[in-house]
């Protein structure tokens, strides 16, 4: 995977946690079965065994990133009291020149969810929206070229975690 900004919610950063476990238990379980594999005989033609071997070594690339990762992140609570601004962790409505609205959450890259809106602060969306308010045109540059939002509504749905 590739590293973004090291910023993450603290509901992403909890993800990560509930996911690091749970790797560690499925790897016990890989490693029983292909043990019971290994114990059959010939390793060569036994499919068992190199569907368990090729599983595990994808559950330990994952464990490595996440052992790597997870002590560089820096959890992103309450950034501002200013709720008015874009902030990491505020989703944010935009609407372009021909009246379309899209809907984006800027997390950290470890939590980009394409299905849910969710964008990495390091996107070019996200870059041009932090630190605006309502009404405010952005820019957003990309490959593709240049194309002008306007900002609809921000909001903070953590923010009553922090008591704002």
């Amino acid at each position: 995977m590739k590293k973004g900004s090291p910023y993450i919610t603290a509901a992403g950063y909890r993800q990560l946690e509930v996911e690091n476990a749970s790797i560690w238990r499925r790897r016990r379980e890989v490693v029983k079965h292909l043990a019971a594999a290994a114990a059959e005989g010939d390793r060569s033609e036994n499919a068992e065994y190199l569907y368990r071997k090729k599983e595990l070594g994808e559950i330990d690339r994952r464990i490595r990133y996440l052992q790597r990762r997870m002590p560089e992140l820096k959890v992103v609570g309450a950034t501002s009291r200013d709720l008015k601004r874009v902030f990491f962790g505020a989703t944010v409505e935009i609407e372009d020149d021909s009246g379309r609205r899209f809907r984006y959450r800027i997390v950290g890259s470890d939590e980009i969810d394409v299905a849910r809106g969710w964008i990495s602060v390091d996107s070019p969306v996200a870059q041009a929206l932090l630190k605006s308010m309502v009404d405010d045109e952005v820019t957003v540059t990309t490959e593709s070229g240049s194309r002008v939002y306007v900002i609809v509504e921000i909001d903070y749905p953590d923010s009553d975690q922090f008591g704002l």
